[in-house]
């Protein structure tokens, strides 16, 4: 019985010291890489909704922050079964952050039915569920297509 018990105890110390280090790595990822995670909504040929997650580099400034967030989205998704919400060579040309609100201005590419055959305005509302979701300090989401508003009925300012 003594054996079993030495066992027990023994194996108890293991998974204590296991969880120990998946902590102390977590933290260390969080602290010295400055990693944040991020989620990333994209579809699949079934029109059905695919969440990526990802860590991207995390910046003291929060306009850099989601800057890295919107550009990553116009990569698209990782995986090949998914399709990306923008056409290839879609870019962000400018994004400002200010008193709560995000303006993104991007290249003319952006007018494009997404690749998937999805309408321009889908994409945008993908995105802007993405920022909201992501960056909790952002209130509203303002996009231009090279200078001009896009979509602006569709996305009527918040106030507050």
């Amino acid at each position: 019985m003594g054996i079993i018990t030495d066992f027990l105890a023994h194996k108890s110390k293991l998974r204590l010291l296991l969880l120990f280090t998946i902590i102390l790595a977590a933290l260390v990822e969080f602290v010295f890489f400055g990693l944040a995670r991020r989620t990333f909504v994209f579809y699949n040929e079934r029109n059905e909704v695919v969440v990526e997650d990802r860590m991207l580099k995390r910046s003291k400034q929060r306009e850099v922050n989601i800057t890295r967030y919107t550009e990553e989205t116009l990569l698209g998704p990782v995986s090949p079964d998914l399709m990306s919400l923008f056409q290839k060579g879609t870019r962000l040309k400018s994004l400002l952050y200010r008193d709560g609100v995000v303006y993104a201005d991007f290249s003319e590419d952006a007018a494009l039915p997404s690749p998937d055959g999805g309408t321009a305005l889908n994409s945008f509302q993908t995105l802007y569920a993405g920022i909201l979701r992501n960056f909790s300090f952002v209130k509203d989401v303002r996009f231009f297509i090279e200078g001009n508003a896009a979509f602006a009925e569709e996305f009527p300012l918040i106030k507050g």
